[in-house]
């Protein structure tokens, strides 16, 4: 089957995990939750942990249980220098430019969060669509939910695109939609659910290539 269209994960997908951004954006949750809801700083850990496991992301879960603003909440957590953290990758650039079909950003965060960090990565101009958690009203990845908000925007059926991701979690209600699937980073990981592994996302434009096969 042809990959018409390539999704990519944002976060710790297009940079490289570990450079300390998501240690920042977990600082601002907890102090989100902490400060504004009240949580006892001992408990936000535990509680932090629960959500991810039950619901894949932190937001579901504080939505479920009190009466925020999911607004306030992304505004709040995602209010960082990303300069700190990321700056141009041209390698990368150069990657997207070789790669001829549509691209996608599928992604848990918001639409300005993950333009800031395209903008600073050098790599906006190749992403025609971002579909956030706002498209997805707030049911996150890995919920089914997110996945056919995906497909919908998209217009397309998921057997023609190939989907790059760092999470295994994530890749598998894609990989049962039929999709594509590469992960990046992580290689010992072994789960039916991943068609390719690569320890880095400069890695994952080789396989992209050779599935290329454009009608």
């Amino acid at each position: 089957m042809p990959i018409t269209h390539l999704v990519f994960d944002l976060d710790d997908t297009l940079y490289p995990p570990g450079n300390g951004l998501w240690d920042e954006i977990g600082e601002r949750i907890n102090q989100f939750m902490i400060e504004r809801l009240g949580i006892a700083p001992d408990q936000v850990n535990a509680v932090r942990r629960q959500y991810l496991q039950m619901h894949g992301a932190t937001l579901r879960g504080l939505m479920d249980d009190f009466p925020i603003n999911p607004d306030e909440y992304l505004n709040f957590v995602h209010d960082i220098d990303l300069a700190r953290y990321l700056a141009p990758d041209p390698a990368l650039e150069a990657m997207l430019a070789a790669l001829p079909q549509p691209k996608a950003i599928f992604t848990n965060s918001d639409t300005g969060h993950t333009n800031r960090v395209l903008d600073l990565l050098g790599i906006v101009r190749h992403f025609q669509t971002v579909v956030d958690i706002r498209t997805m009203g707030f049911e996150n990845k890995p919920r089914p939910q997110s996945y056919a908000a995906l497909l919908n925007h998209l217009n397309v059926p998921a057997n023609y695109c190939a989907y790059v991701e760092d999470s295994v979690r994530n890749l598998r209600p894609a990989k049962a939609l039929g999709m594509t699937t590469i992960l990046v980073g992580d290689g010992a990981t072994s789960d039916p659910a991943v068609d390719f592994r690569v320890g880095t996302i400069l890695e994952a434009g080789a396989v992209l290539q050779r599935l290329s096969f454009v009608v």
